[in-house]
């Protein structure tokens, strides 16, 4: 990767991380049902119904009222788990209320007697997004990684989930970033594109 795509990415993501942080504070305690009361952008298939989600991190925005939310729809409902760096994530079935344990960064996880599953939704955290389906991750790749295994095997959904005032109006990228298919805000859906 070019040095100056990672400079530039490394002052996007301390400028996207304190936009984050400011709406964290403003909205956390109604974003999470704000959220959830937005019509998901897709609808679980009998060969398509697994959708993961992601444990708040930091000031990322709650998912687990919209997890829960999904579960009560029909879909199966799972978590990331991160194995090792350089490597795509795992997926275990969990739902709001089930027991996690500590994981990587010590962000709660399912446990080991948790099934393994593989998403055909993926809702992905991030620090800034555009609207043309880039996104700013923490650098550690996992999600591109994770989407670009998934999407050799099948058809996947990306949606990035984030506050609305993570928007930017463009997003530094490589060849290797992964697009997202949607972004859902406490303020609504987005199609990407």
């Amino acid at each position: 990767m070019d040095t100056a795509l990672l400079e530039m990415k490394a002052q996007t993501r301390k400028d996207a991380a304190k936009a984050r942080r400011n709406a964290h504070e403003a909205v956390k305690n109604e974003a999470p049902l704000l959220l959830a009361s937005h019509l998901f952008p897709v609808t679980p298939k009998a060969s398509a119904s697994i959708v993961s989600a992601f444990f708040p991190y930091q000031s990322e925005i709650d998912t687990r009222p919209l997890l829960g939310k999904l579960a009560g729809e029909g879909w199966t409902t799972c978590l990331p788990i991160v194995i090792a760096l350089g490597q795509p994530l795992m997926f275990r079935r969990w739902m709001p209320g089930e027991p996690t344990v500590p994981g990587v960064w010590n962000i709660p996880r399912p446990t080991d007697a948790a099934g393994e599953v593989e998403p055909d939704v993926l809702m992905v955290p991030m620090l800034a997004f555009d609207r043309r389906g880039y996104r700013l991750g923490y650098g550690g790749g996992f999600y591109d990684r994770t989407l670009e295994t998934l999407r050799k095997k099948k058809d996947i959904v990306a949606i990035g989930v984030a506050y609305a005032a993570q928007e930017m109006s463009s997003v530094p990228h490589g060849a290797h970033d992964q697009t997202l298919d949607f972004i859902m805000t406490e303020k609504g859906v987005i199609a990407c594109g």
